[in-house]
């Protein structure tokens, strides 16, 4: 049974659930791309300013980040928000897809959802701490571009998370977990050669292909995956291979992207990658240019805000369904492939602590080497439906997103009041960071002189 603070905090969140659930199908219909999310930061830093929090906006020079602060003294919690949209996702939220074509933005990984949870959990924190006169501060911060911008890595190196204690955050998924698992260090950039054009008929000598340069790194790339820790995953494509076959190519690019379950590993394994790359420029007589499009660190787990998370979550529960989102949940499971199909009953559950990596990369494990971080899963997808697709788009806007949605900032701000009624917490979540770090350094592999990759004002 939960302590009476932790049921008269639900029964008050419960209650209060309307205008989020409002925010989040808001921020969903917008679907505003990476560094673009101007209206949904907006609309989230006002529902923050009217809740008694003072804003910052612009931070790290990017115009879609924003902190929101309420209280003084420590400790010091912060929730991290984001809100960017996927390319090519548009969806309207009904069980069977658009039909094919030139479709928008769409919310496919829940992002609506995630920021609008932690932007409730942390306007509900702020309230139970007045209510009980309790020293401490609360943040929000807006993150901009998880999807495709790295936000967190340049509010880090603009000093942000600078005083903060312990950061709590949450994402999508179709199962309940409190945490625990780490996730892929990746870094992608762009590889473009610059060579010498000609007629590839009459004078072919004169040319010094691009594109040769390309597939001979694209060659030495095939080759070194015998040569990599297993884990490795190396993936690319070429983005600009010429202009007409009979013209010898003087520029051509790859993008490419490499991923591995810790950091410093991966930076030892893109060493390799740059000498395929350099290979490629020697063979061919070409200039090589590396553009860094973007670089994550792999997330550091922290024992003891999971465990907190665990009871809290065990104490909401998990998500259940009225008939007409059985129906709903039901109708996506249908075209979901048989190894797929989990039951229905799964979004109920929560999960124990789960050890392990989760196969994709985000900008919260760079923050997660430098702030203890939380970080919980929340069934706002049916059960079976994974991230980035238009199913996932669907459950996102809504009521089965925003049940999912209700748990994760239920155990966010169940959390952090635990972590302000029990200042000991924050010693114990520190120690586990540097267990877990055993003497790492943070690096990120974004050069220091990279600026937020904003888009170019439109006309």
């Amino acid at each position: 049974m939960a302590q009476d603070w932790k049921s008269s905090v639900i029964s008050e969140m419960d209650r209060g659930s309307a205008p989020f659930d409002a925010l989040s199908r808001q921020i969903w219909k917008l679907a505003e791309l990476s560094f673009e999310e101007h209206r949904s930061a907006s609309l989230l830093a006002d529902v923050l300013r009217k809740a008694g929090f003072s804003v910052q906006t612009h931070l790290g020079d990017m115009p879609t980040a924003f902190v929101a602060t309420a209280g003084s003294g420590g400790p010091v919690v912060a929730f991290l928000g984001e809100y960017d949209a996927l390319p090519g996702l548009q969806q309207e939220a009904v069980a069977r897809k658009q039909p094919t074509g030139m479709l928008g933005a769409g919310h496919g990984c829940g992002h609506n959802l995630l920021g609008t949870a932690a932007a409730w959990a942390a306007i509900q924190t702020w309230s139970s701490l007045q209510k009980e006169g309790r020293p401490g501060t609360v943040k929000f911060f807006g993150c901009p571009a998880e999807e495709n911008g790295c936000g967190k890595v340049h509010l880090l190196r603009a000093g942000a998370f600078a005083g903060v204690d312990v950061a709590l955050t949450w994402h999508p998924d179709d199962r309940n977990e409190p945490g625990m698992r780490s996730t892929l260090a990746n870094v992608g950039a762009a590889v473009r050669y610059r060579g010498v054009s000609a007629h590839a008929a009459k004078a072919p000598e004169k040319g010094r292909s691009s594109l040769d340069a390309i597939q001979l790194m694209s060659h030495a790339v095939e080759l070194l995956r015998e040569h990599v820790p297993s884990e490795t995953r190396m993936h690319y494509y070429i983005s600009h291979g010429g202009t007409a076959p009979n013209v010898v190519p003087d520029f051509a690019e790859l993008k490419i992207t490499v991923r591995h379950p810790e950091s410093t590993v991966l930076q030892s394994v893109w060493k390799r990658v740059l000498k395929c790359a350099e290979a490629g420029a020697l063979a061919t007589e070409t200039k090589l240019e590396i553009e860094i499009l973007g670089a994550l660190s792999n997330v550091i787990p922290n024992d003891t805000l999971a465990k907190l998370a665990e009871v809290n979550m065990q104490t909401v529960g998990g998500v259940r369904y009225d008939a007409e989102e059985l129906r709903f949940a039901e109708a996506l499971r249908e075209l979901l492939p048989p190894e797929g199909k989990p039951g229905l009953d799964l979004a109920g559950k929560v999960f124990p602590i789960q050890d392990g990596v989760t196969p994709w990369s985000t900008d919260v494990g760079d923050v997660s080497w430098n702030v203890p971080t939380g970080e919980i899963r929340a069934a706002a997808f049916a059960p079976g439906v994974t991230p980035h697709t238009w199913q996932s788009t669907a459950c996102s806007g809504m009521s089965i997103g925003e049940k999912g949605m209700r748990v994760a900032a239920k155990t966010m701000a169940l959390t952090a009041l635990d972590v302000f009624r029990e200042p000991g917490l924050v010693q114990n979540a520190k120690r586990d960071l540097q267990r877990r770090l055993n003497g790492r350094a943070y690096v990120s592999m974004i050069p220091t002189d990279a600026k937020p990759r904003l888009p170019a004002p439109r006309p």
